[in-house]
């Protein structure tokens, strides 16, 4: 599945405050990572945004927001919002603020060390 490319450039703009942001393509569409932890993407022209656990229910509550079945089970603390529910700069500031806030409680990994091979 591709994503909608002007979606991305709006989180890359909203994302633009924050270090440590790094793209990756992962289910199906574009994904951004916070410091190594996933924040929020785009599948489609959906955003996706990881709440997390205690914010998930609230997430859901609101308009345009569903959850994220990527598997066909719902993975609890991500949601994914339609586009009517960040067509306004300011929606989406507040979805990704919300996955940044969430992202950044998160421990900093710990980077892997790879043996040598001998």
């Amino acid at each position: 599945m591709a994503y909608d490319e002007r979606v991305a450039r709006r989180v890359r703009r909203a994302l633009t405050k924050h270090s440590g942001v790094v793209e990756k393509k992962m289910f199906g569409g574009l994904t951004f990572l916070l410091h190594g932890h996933m924040c929020c993407g785009v599948v489609g022209d959906e955003l996706m945004v990881r709440v997390g656990p205690a914010a998930y229910d609230a997430a859901l509550s609101r308009s345009h927001a569903r959850q994220m079945d990527f598997t066909g089970k719902p993975l609890r603390g991500f949601v994914y919002v339609a586009p009517a529910g960040f067509a306004s700069s300011r929606d989406l500031r507040t979805w990704v603020t919300r996955a940044a806030d969430f992202a950044s409680s998160l421990p900093l990994k710990q980077r892997r060390v790879r043996k040598a091979r001998a």
